[in-house]
């Protein structure tokens, strides 16, 4: 799914016809959904200890191995997994949420603090298309970037190189380069 597609949630043929049937997308998104909640659900109650059953789980949730020392701590939860692409050095922190259908990349030596959320689909705000379809772009990080906690990265967002997201942020525009973000609407508080 690219930058502001719709993904169709009914079949559309069957719709006119009166019925909400699902469409085969979505409904292979559904699918995947319900495996990745199964095998988020199992990483999350394995002994910390056991760093080969949470990487073999990962490696099934993400569809391939951790790059070289990235670390995930549980609990760790995603809705696809297969969409989040993760360089070298990236830490994730306990309790992050990755909605990643639409695409989630983190750079090089990313640090993601504890609670934090990315959200790549969503739902058009119009009435008419609310219950018809799913909406999203992917989220871009930069290499070297610090997420604090309880951070909230939106649809389409891309963060700088060298960037750093204040704990409790929510980032729903791009964040240049070599700044700092802060508060509710994630505004640039300095730059260097």
């Amino acid at each position: 799914m690219s930058n502001n597609e719709f993904l169709r949630i009914h079949d559309p043929e069957r719709l006119a016809a009166g019925e909400r049937v699902l469409g085969p997308e979505f409904r292979a998104m559904s699918e995947r959904v319900i495996l990745a909640t199964e095998l988020t659900s199992r990483l999350n109650v394995l002994p910390f200890d056991d760093e080969a059953g949470r990487a073999a789980l990962l490696e099934q949730i993400l569809g391939r191995p951790l790059p070289p020392r990235a670390t995930i701590y549980p609990p760790f939860y995603t809705d696809h997994g297969l969409a989040i692409e993760l360089a070298e050095r990236v830490f994730i922190n306990q309790g992050c949420t990755f909605l990643d259908y639409a695409g989630t990349r983190l750079g090089e030596g990313v640090m993601v603090g504890p609670k934090v959320t990315f959200i790549t689909v969503g739902h058009p705000v119009d009435l008419e298309d609310r219950r018809q379809f799913l909406s999203g772009a992917p989220i871009d990080v930069a290499e070297n970037v610090w997420i604090g906690a309880g951070a909230m990265i939106l649809p389409g967002v891309s963060i700088g190189r060298d960037a750093v997201v204040a704990a409790g942020t929510v980032v729903a525009e791009d964040v240049p380069a070599a700044s700092l973000v802060a508060g509710p609407k994630g505004s640039v508080k300095r730059r260097w």
